[in-house]
């Protein structure tokens, strides 16, 4: 029969060390408990039991199957739902996990489950067996569950984890839902008037051609336009590309990377939208780690790398060196002059009385419902300048295209 060897807490709390024999974890749990113990780590000892796990290691990966791509949000938030379920119920980490990853179907976060299994089964914590996969489980999700392992609250800490998600992923899909409009309408004009300068114009050219008109300068530019278009269309995905890459290009140095990242921020309505965004997540983020118990040091450092722009991880890494120096988080927030003077008070009456993650939770709220507000600002400006644009364009394409047909008409009429 297999040896465990067991860590555990009893009745006084001391901590007691040992091993038990049993068929399997499920039953050496069970033993310990009946002691009176409260079970904090459980490894299966070498021997049969090794013998055992490397087989299981083998069987499972032959179960996993090829995947390409990341993982969902929404199968992450569904896997942390049910994991925080079975653990208020009660069952222990391994067995949960192996609930989760035989009910889940073929996909990235099943290879990373299977393999998280044998992990926790070798004796691995819950936290490092998740950190072994930074592309299923972030910086933010393998602190958190080490934050909940510590503390003992591994299924509050899960649960806080879903919410967070979702709300971050709710956020993501307003602002992409209400760019997909004015995307459509854009690709759609350009396609429009991409077709109107190959297709129609050199026709028109050629009726010119054919009566020998002089062209006005406005006509004469709009045949050159179309003529370059017609033999040199593939150089228009050229210059998307070239800024592309011009973009990657800067991003590679430091200077380069804090230069756009603070130009993207100074354009009207689009800054101030990734502005809010931007704060609205850090500070759900930093409130949420705060609450879960993570060290105030590592919980803005993980927001600093969370922040994906190099103005904001400036901010956050002043504010990390203000906590060292045993100064306020409130002070640099202030000078970075990033946020408005509600988040800088806010956060300064968190730190006074205690209750710092509630206040940030309450920014998040309110810079969730701005963001809403500037999304509806920003398709409601759009709508107007597309419609501007697109009747200047084709009014200006239909004025230069009539302009020698009217002299033509009025040559005849004599």
């Amino acid at each position: 029969m297999p040896t465990y060897k067991y860590e555990a807490l009893d009745t006084s709390g001391n901590e007691v060390k040992d091993s038990i024999e049993a068929a399997n974890e499920e039953e050496a749990q069970a033993k310990v408990k009946s002691k009176g113990y409260f079970v904090t780590k459980l490894t299966a000892m070498a021997g049969a039991a090794g013998a055992k796990g490397k087989k299981k290691k083998k069987a499972g990966k032959s179960r996993k199957t090829f995947t390409i791509g990341g993982v969902k949000n929404k199968h992450l938030v569904t896997f942390t739902r049910q994991f925080s379920t079975l653990q208020d119920a009660g069952l222990p980490v391994l067995r949960s996990l192996r609930i989760l990853e035989r009910q889940m179907k073929p996909s990235v976060l099943k290879n990373a489950l299977i393999d998280v299994v044998e992990d926790v089964e070798g004796g691995m914590s819950l936290s490092e067996a998740l950190g072994k996969h930074p592309k299923c489980f972030s910086k933010l999700y393998v602190n958190m569950v080490k934050a909940g392992e510590a503390g003992g609250a591994l299924e509050v800490i899960l649960q806080r984890l879903a919410d967070f998600l979702e709300k971050a992923a709710s956020l993501k899909a307003k602002i992409i839902g209400a760019m997909v409009y004015p995307a459509v309408v854009i690709f759609v004009a350009v396609a429009i008037l991409t077709f109107i300068m190959v297709a129609i114009i050199p026709k028109f050219k050629k009726i010119f051609d054919e009566f020998g008109l002089t062209l006005p300068w406005a006509t004469q530019t709009l045949i050159k336009v179309s003529g370059w278009m017609s033999e040199f269309w593939w150089t228009l995905p050229l210059f998307p590309m070239t800024l592309y890459f011009l973009m990657k290009l800067m991003r590679l140095s430091r200077a380069g990377n804090f230069a756009l990242d603070r130009a993207v921020l100074w354009i009207p309505i689009i800054g101030q939208l990734i502005e809010k965004t931007i704060v609205a997540r850090t500070m759900r983020t930093l409130g949420t780690l705060i609450s879960s118990g993570v060290p105030i040091l590592e919980a803005i450092n993980i927001v600093k790398e969370t922040a994906n722009n190099a103005v904001f991880e400036r901010m956050f890494q002043r504010v990390l060196e203000s906590i060292r120096e045993g100064d306020t988080i409130a002070e640099p927030l202030k000078e970075a002059r990033l946020v408005d003077d509600m988040v800088v008070n806010m956060v300064e009456v968190g730190e006074e009385t205690g209750d710092l993650d509630t206040m940030l939770y309450k920014i998040a709220d309110f810079y969730d419902e701005q963001v809403d507000v500037l999304v509806k600002s920003l398709i409601s400006l759009l709508e107007p300048i597309m419609i501007v644009f697109l009747g200047f364009t084709i009014g200006a394409i239909v004025i230069s295209l009539f302009l020698p047909l009217i002299k033509l008409l009025e040559g005849l009429s004599k």
